[in-house]
């Protein structure tokens, strides 16, 4: 009788120490040279036919293993530019210089250096255990998810003529759920999210003499002001979706008017008619507020990253999530509904026209939650991911997340 598809894993002990080691050594998005090199060594060690620098520092392994579909694993490596302040006797004092050339710490505080690790242990165990599964194992190891990038450079880079063309995208990401439970959210998952730079354009003066400026801090504020006008005015109440502006900046003294103002700001959606309406509304309020200040010149309006809108396709979505069911039960298998954070993962699926199928790993110590469901208030407390105290459990984190894509991989590549 076949095994099930969760059945006869062995994680190797020793990932733990692998893990520790990426969590020292942090590298930023499209430097991610060291953890690269890790990477390819491990995966050509293991048999696989590897292809490194795809995207810049992207790693892709294949394993071809009979007749059967074919499935892409991801796990993305990049860091953020965070001081790390876990205390963890492995805790990160990287530094790096950043793509404006600035020096910034680095720490993984999203949890990347797990993603990798629980792909490099499912590597080991579905190399060595090919009775268990049959068809194509694409492995990518991808960079700069964290600049909204990643995914997009690889696909330019030619990763689908470099690859065969996936039937199944698989993936999971850490998140400050119980450490035991696995969530997963059909439809669209994740929000789409655009960061834009505006640069406002005025005439300075001395602070004394306003009457010959065109003021870009009274042109920002009411830009400002009229752009959370969209949220509440322009987008259907049924639909969701947040502006913010998170950066305001103009000037450096007290009496000094300023020439020039630059705000910073983030759009969050599901849907890409609202996204467009959003962007165009934007569009239309800063030009307006500008030609109504008397601007001596055009706003510019610049993109500074974007992460399109994650879809699950509900039925490879529910196929996995059943599977995971069959190994921890139903009740630890939660559905988060759609989450505001965002990713890049989608880019891969769509590009190849392949379905989806992403879930959140629970990486958080169990003692902390009550219920452990969605409702458990102590999703509001604990520590999350992009902070400087955030990191995983290692344990059950490390064993369930191998064991997460081995299952998830036998599930899609059933052997014949």
């Amino acid at each position: 009788m076949p095994h099930a598809a969760h059945e006869n894993i062995n994680v190797d002990p020793k990932l733990a120490d692998l893990y520790k080691d990426l969590h020292s050594h942090p590298e930023l998005g499209f430097q991610e040279h060291r953890t690269a090199e890790i990477v390819a060594t491990r995966l050509t060690a293991l048999g696989f036919d590897v292809t490194t620098g795809i995207g810049k520092t992207g790693v892709v392994g294949v394993l071809k293993n009979g007749p059967g579909p074919t499935a892409l694993l991801r796990a993305d490596m990049d860091a953020l530019p965070v001081k790390e302040d876990t205390g963890l006797d492995y805790a990160s004092t990287a530094t790096a210089t950043d793509q404006n050339g600035k020096t910034v710490p680095v720490a993984h505080a999203c949890g990347h250096d797990l993603h990798t690790t629980c792909l490099l242990g499912a590597a080991q165990i579905l190399s060595t255990d090919t009775a268990s599964w049959s068809g194509t194992l694409l492995l990518v190891f991808q960079p700069a998810e964290e600049l909204g990038a990643g995914s997009q450079a690889m696909v330019d880079d030619g990763l689908f003529d470099k690859i065969p063309k996936p039937d199944v995208v698989l993936g999971q990401h850490v998140a400050p759920l119980p450490a035991g439970k696995i969530a997963g959210h059909a439809g669209p998952s994740y929000a789409g999210s655009d960061s834009l730079r505006v640069r406002l354009v005025g005439k300075g003066a001395h602070g004394s003499m306003p009457e010959n400026s065109v003021d870009p801090v009274v042109m920002a504020a009411e830009t400002v002001l009229r752009l959370q006008t969209i949220i509440s005015r322009e987008v259907p109440s049924t639909a969701i979706a947040v502006l913010t502006v998170g950066s305001i900046h103009a000037g450096d003294a007290a009496n000094v008017i300023p020439g020039e103002a630059e705000l910073q700001l983030n759009i969050r959606s599901y849907d890409a008619a609202v996204r467009e309406r959003i962007l165009s509304s934007v569009d239309r309020i800063v030009r307006g507020e500008a030609t109504t200040a008397g601007a001596p010149e055009e706003p510019t309006i610049t993109e500074i990253e974007r992460f399109p809108i994650v879809v699950n396709d509900p039925a490879a979505l529910g196929k996995t999530l059943d599977a995971f069911a069959d190994w921890l039960g139903e009740d630890n298998i939660l559905d988060p509904g759609a989450g505001a954070g965002s990713e890049d993962v989608g880019i891969l699926a769509t590009s190849s026209g392949a379905q989806l199928s992403y879930w959140l790993l629970g990486g958080t110590d169990p003692s902390l939650f009550t219920t452990g469901d969605m409702t458990d208030p102590a999703l509001r407390t604990v520590p999350s991911n992009h902070s400087p105290h955030y990191a995983p459990v290692i344990e059950p984190t490390l064993t369930i997340g191998v064991s997460a894509l081995v299952t998830a991989t036998r599930t899609w590549l059933p052997s014949a």
